[in-house]
């Protein structure tokens, strides 16, 4: 692969997704050094991305998109942290989900269960995901899993009922 920059043999290769298009960049050595890559040392992609100079300005201007309807620039909503208009999530939702998985460490919002009803809910939660993957063995009949699938359901329901029973027992005392 030959860098963008020049002839030679690209040593730094750098992929980014943005609204659902992939842009890359391709660097030798010489020109990583020169837009400040240390090839020798750990480095943060996004410092990268974010920070290629003005000799590939570009590539800077095709990974620093700004919002279609309000003009909010991305180093604009890195530098303030708050977004312009509802087209701004759309705009940034690389950074947004790299920055959501970062604080909470999971791109899921799971919320927290009242330990009264934690087991109860746990349990549910768990047979509506197997009832799912079920349906999808038997889609692709694939129906040795969907068997043992449709085993794990069984468990699972048994375990509520056991579960729901013990719990009427502690609220008899």
């Amino acid at each position: 692969m030959k860098c963008d920059l020049c002839e030679k043999e690209a040593v730094v290769h750098l992929t980014q997704v943005v609204n659902g298009e992939m842009k890359e960049v391709h660097l030798c050595e010489e020109h990583a050094k020169e837009q400040g890559i240390d090839l020798h040392s750990p480095i943060s992609i996004t410092d990268i991305l974010m920070g290629l100079g003005e000799a590939s300005q570009t590539f800077q201007s095709e990974l620093s998109p700004s919002c279609p309807c309000c003009g909010m620039a991305r180093e604009e909503f890195r530098k303030s942290g708050r977004l312009g208009c509802p087209d701004c999530y759309k705009t940034f939702m690389a950074e947004l989900a790299v920055a959501i998985k970062t604080m909470h460490h999971s791109s899921l919002h799971v919320g927290k269960i009242p330990s009264r009803e934690g087991v109860q809910t746990r349990i549910k939660s768990q047979i509506a995901r197997l009832q799912k993957e079920l349906e999808a063995a038997i889609a692709r009949e694939d129906y040795e899993k969907a068997a043992q699938i449709r085993d794990q359901i069984n468990a699972a329901r048994e375990q509520a009922e056991e579960a729901e029973e013990a719990e009427g027992e502690s609220n008899d005392d």
